[in-house]
């Protein structure tokens, strides 16, 4: 399976050299959707062997992740993974994404956080629970952490998808959408770090917008 890497960042300078690293010990493509960084992200992502691609400014997650999507399809990439810029996710764990997906007639792999949260925030494991039991009562499919960004994408399921939102919505817009175009989404168990720094997640605010979002679903 030939797949590529995208990373969506925004001022991620202290983590993405690392991460690149770490990730082009698997796969040499890696993408790089900077969502208009004022740091040195770019840079430092293109001198570590990355491809990247810029937005016009700062659209949001959502967008990027669009933007990385339509990059790994008009390559002709078998399957996109994305892992968030911060450093959350490891990238020893992308082979298992791999052989999950090869091994299985699916369309998404995502990973599940939610069997390890001892270090992750006590909000975010509230917000995270109840956003899953209300995706997976929406889509018929039983998924544990359906806000997780470390996925694989199949390629086939990417071309099908009709992009409405540009911000955290859209994790679960794909979810929403891959299942009503008939496809099967699988999770692999992962773990998470965690940095000490402020997020630039908001889980309050997001919550708000998931619940706007699935208002619209109706």
């Amino acid at each position: 399976m030939r797949i590529c890497v995208i990373i969506p960042a925004y001022n991620e300078s202290k983590t993405i050299a690392g991460l690149i690293k770490q990730i082009r010990q698997i796969s040499k493509d890696v993408v790089v959707i900077d969502d208009g960084s004022t740091d040195s992200t770019a840079l430092i992502s293109k001198e570590h062997g990355a491809t990247v691609i810029k937005n016009t400014g700062n659209l949001g997650k959502g967008a990027s992740l669009t933007l990385g999507l339509k990059y790994a399809v008009g390559n002709n990439f078998d399957a996109a993974i994305t892992m968030d810029g911060d450093g959350q996710h490891l990238p020893e764990d992308i082979t298992q994404f791999i052989k999950k997906a090869e091994s299985e007639d699916i369309g998404i792999v995502i990973g599940n956080r939610m069997q390890a949260t001892g270090n992750m925030p006590l909000l975010r494991v509230f917000t995270n629970r109840f956003m899953s039991w209300l995706i997976s009562r929406i889509v018929g499919q039983k998924i544990p952490d359906t806000q997780c960004g470390f996925r694989l994408i199949k390629s086939d399921l990417i071309k099908k998808l009709k992009f409405t939102t540009q911000r955290f919505e859209t994790e679960s817009e794909i979810l929403i959408q891959a299942s009503r175009l008939g496809y099967k989404i699988e999770s692999l168990a992962i773990k998470s770090i965690y940095q000490r720094e402020r997020s630039q997640v908001n889980p309050l605010i997001d919550t708000i917008r998931f619940i706007g979002f699935i208002c619209r679903q109706k």
